[in-house]
């Protein structure tokens, strides 16, 4: 559906110039969830506006089913935009915030009625048409905004941070709702987030940015348990690193020599099969208790702290090498580890669930 192809985007000039995209190339289907996720400043709201129209690539292609975009202005592109203040008229009711893009459009009166009534049903927000914007609550607006943007059915809607205004119940339940309404309007959906959960949630792919630059895409299931590089794995979730060598590889795993002790079989990234030092990946849930001194123990260290968070409990160690380790373990009726701060425990690690990364 959208290709991007090489973009750059560089503000200014001189020793003032700022690029705010680095070379970047990423294709995104039809019919997708896709989601640019990354920390504040990291180029995906200038990509969000790139695709949109807002700003102009200062290198590269920015495609539309095979259509060049970059010489059409923002209201001859098939693309809708949703703001992070929802940019609604106060004056104007429900039903004619959601009619007001399909009336500058010319669009038929009938036609216009028939699908803001449609778009009404969509939001759940029929009972409130006559409601003015300014007398409703921001969860409701938000679903304006959305039946607003989709009322001319664009091949594209853009989201940039629709959802950060919003109280943390609200949100989890306009999660929901997104990913509802993009599944069953079947339009291409581009979401700008800087939540790691709300990207996993909801997402059918996740772009990582970080520095103007991509640096991994792949679905929420790869991104969270297969990163490539030391960036995403911290950014995304709690992450464990251990240092090591690896002494023996194929092309998907190595052995690794941690400099904790002990030996561990870990996924390696794809096109990277060398030996060296490297810095590999545990999650926290990927780790258990064992004896420290069974053969079980990957490496060995102290409890230092623990957390208790209802669903489940964290343990913080100090490995025996001096580096930390989080560990954690679900609640369970069967659970019935009871390690407390000042115990020597071992950490079993499976095999094949650590991953090297690149860097």
């Amino acid at each position: 559906m959208i290709e991007i192809d090489g973009v750059s985007k560089v503000f200014g000039s001189g020793v003032q110039a700022f690029t705010a995209l680095d070379n970047v190339s990423v294709t995104i289907r039809e019919n997708e969830f896709f989601t640019l996720l990354g920390p504040s400043g990291c180029g995906k709201t200038t990509l969000l506006r790139t695709i949109a129209g807002f700003n102009a690539p200062t290198n590269g292609a920015v495609r539309l089913d095979g259509q060049d975009l970059v010489s059409l202005p923002p209201y001859k592109r098939p693309v809708n935009t949703v703001f992070q203040n929802y940019a609604l008229f106060p004056h104007m009711t429900v039903a004619e915030n959601i009619g007001f893009g399909l009336e500058m459009l010319n669009r038929p009166k009938a036609e216009i009625s028939s699908t803001v009534d449609q778009m009404l049903d969509l939001v759940q927000m029929t009972a409130m048409a006559g409601r003015r914007t300014s007398e409703i609550s921001g969860g409701q607006q938000q679903r304006v905004a959305l039946a607003r943007a989709l009322a001319p059915r664009p091949k594209v809607l853009l989201l940039d941070e629709p959802l950060s205004a919003l109280d943390y119940k609200l949100r989890k339940g306009m999660q929901v709702e997104l990913k509802r309404l993009q599944n069953e309007t079947g339009i291409t959906f581009v979401f700008v987030t800087h939540d790691q959960e709300e990207a996993l949630s909801m997402s059918d792919r996740i772009a990582v940015m970080n520095h103007a630059q991509i640096l991994q895409v792949g679905s929420p299931h790869e991104i969270y348990e297969h990163p490539s590089e030391r960036f995403v794995a911290e950014f995304i979730g709690e992450t464990n690193f251990l240092i090591g060598t690896v002494t023996q590889a194929d092309e998907t795993q190595g052995s690794v020599a941690l400099d904790a002790g002990g030996n561990i079989v870990a996924r390696l990234p794809q096109g990277e099969g060398g030996m060296g030092q490297v810095t590999v990946a545990v999650r926290p849930e990927q780790a258990t208790f064992c004896a420290p001194d069974s053969g079980e123990a990957t490496v060995s260290g102290t409890v230092s702290n623990v957390v208790y968070l209802g669903t489940d409990t964290h343990f913080h160690l100090t490995l025996d090498d001096g580096n930390p380790f989080a560990l954690r373990l679900q609640n369970t009726p069967d659970n019935s580890v009871q390690q407390k701060v000042g115990d020597r425990i071992g950490i079993a690690i499976a095999p094949g669930v650590a991953q090297v990364l690149k860097d």
